[in-house]
């Protein structure tokens, strides 16, 4: 029994302890609860805190941006409403100047309305007033109303002719003054970029001597040596009493020339011989076939012509020898070939055709001594025979118009030729030409009816022709002005152009007594 209470009390006083002990950590640990919940209260009323003040200030600052937005709105509506009140006063005083201006155009049109009428009303007393004075002038002149039409359209008709006339000559004056400036500008234009000697070359045939005595051996005993010179080379050789100077003459250049030399040769030599002279007179032969093949292909490669027939080569060359004016004719083709070339470049045309014109035009020149015709069907005929391009024949046969230009490359070919010829110093001519020039050129103005009186001046380049009033209109003036001109060009040789400028004039003189 006693076991039993002892286990029993036991059992109790566990209990007792352990329930103790269990109420103490159920207070420890609901003590620690409540500081928990205690913190975590604080935290959340410090985020709540600081969530409202961070709602506030976002709130304050969208305020504060609606209230500036508004504001600027609210400047923009007063711009607004005063450019509204500016064009509604702008308006109404738009409003007051059209009122203003319909008043004032209903006036004027009532007024018009009047001038109308009062016009009809003249227009029919016109009308009245006309009709009388047509059937006075009917019976007065005695013509129809058909036969006064019939004279008055003959009347108008004459007076639009004449200045139909009038119109189309100062229209053909303006074209030609432009067609001139144009012409002269480019041929300036061309001439200055082909700066070519202009001098004229004058191929004397003298030999000068060392002495007079040289003269004598040139002679011979009994003339042998001079006449066999003379009878190997076809050439006159003159020794008079001129010092220190023998005169070799001959007809042809290239005799002239290959005497020349042969003759000096000689002189400075000293042995003057028959058979030397026949010796050295082949050799000078020779030497001269050489220089004129060189002169004529070195005048084509400085054009760029290399491929010119050695034929038509060795023809040119003998112009190097052979003058015309004074002017050596080598020289001349060469000038002419730049000067087409260049002209051609500023026409848009083939600069190789056109020197090959300008430089082949003037090759019937070394053959007209010995053959008939003229140098231009010369050239040409020659050109021909020798494989040339049709063009550049015509341009040589046309060139001084015997037949007409084909192309423009023959035109070319004449208005070089004219710019080479009339350069200062290029040619020379004879008192005796000029003279028959100039009394042909007023000869041809004065077999004209109406002109009073010609006069030739700048050497032949101008012709002033004076007309008679009484006698000639304006446009009858014009006429016979270009009748001349084209009589001058048919008839007479000349180098550059002649002006033909007419003058009417009427004179009315009185007496005071």
């Amino acid at each position: 029994m006693e076991y039993v209470f002892g286990a029993a009390g036991g059992a109790v006083i566990a209990a007792i302890i352990t329930y103790f002990v269990v109420r103490g950590n159920a207070a420890k640990i609901q003590s620690e609860a409540d500081a928990r919940v205690k913190a975590a209260e604080g935290k959340a009323e410090a985020l709540n805190r600081e969530g409202e003040l961070r709602i506030k200030d976002e709130l304050f600052k969208r305020k504060a941006s609606l209230e500036k937005e508004m504001e600027g709105q609210r400047e923009a509506l007063k711009t607004q409403e005063a450019r509204l009140e500016k064009r509604e006063d702008n308006l109404d005083r738009k409003l007051a100047m059209i009122d203003k201006k319909e008043r004032f155009l209903e006036t004027q049109e009532q007024k018009a309305a009047q001038k109308v009428d009062e016009a009809a009303k003249k227009f029919e007393e016109a009308e009245k007033v006309l009709d009388a004075q047509n059937k006075e002038l009917r019976r007065v002149s005695g013509l129809s109303p058909e036969e006064a039409r019939t004279a008055v359209l003959e009347r108008v008709t004459k007076e639009l002719d004449q200045e139909i006339g009038e119109l189309a000559e100062l229209r053909l004056r303006r074209a030609k003054e432009e067609a001139d400036a144009t012409g002269r500008k480019l041929l300036v234009e061309t001439m200055q970029r082909c700066a070519a000697e202009v001098a004229a070359n004058n191929l004397v045939a003298t030999v000068d001597l060392s002495s007079d005595d040289m003269k004598g051996r040139i002679i011979g005993r009994e003339g042998r040596n001079i006449r066999a010179f003379e009878k190997a080379t076809g050439v006159d050789v003159i020794v008079d009493d001129t010092p220190g100077v023998v005169v070799v003459s001959a007809f042809d250049s290239v005799r002239r020339e290959t005497a020349k030399l042969a003759l000096a040769k000689l002189v400075q030599d000293g042995r003057i011989h028959p058979a030397r002279i026949e010796e050295v007179v082949a050799e000078t032969e020779k030497e001269m076939a050489r220089l004129i093949d060189e002169a004529g292909r070195q005048a084509a490669l400085d054009q760029g012509l290399a491929d010119i027939p050695p034929k038509l080569l060795t023809v040119l060359g003998r112009l190097r020898f052979r003058t015309s004016y004074g002017q050596n004719v080598l020289q001349h083709s060469v000038e002419v070939a730049a000067l087409c070339g260049l002209l051609a470049g500023e026409l848009k045309l083939d600069v190789r055709l056109a020197k090959r014109v300008g430089l082949l035009h003037d090759l019937g020149k070394a053959l007209d001594q010995d053959s008939e015709g003229t140098h231009p069907a010369l050239g040409a005929d020659l050109a021909a025979k020798a494989g040339e391009h049709e063009v550049v024949v015509n341009a040589i046969a046309s060139h001084h118009e015997d037949v007409p230009p084909g192309s423009l490359y023959a035109i070319l070919a004449q208005i070089a030729d004219a710019i080479s010829a009339a350069r200062p110093g290029a040619r020379r001519e004879s008192l005796e030409r000029y003279i028959k020039r100039m009394e042909r050129l007023e000869e041809i103005a004065n077999t004209h009816n109406g002109v009073e009186k010609a006069f030739a001046i700048q050497a032949g380049r101008e012709l002033r022709v004076l007309a008679k009033a009484d006698k000639m209109t304006e446009a009858e003036c014009s006429r016979v002005c270009r009748e001349i001109a084209k009589e001058i060009e048919e008839e007479l040789n000349y180098p550059g152009e002649v002006k033909v400028t007419m003058i009417r004039e009427n004179r009315f003189v009185e007496y005071a007594r």
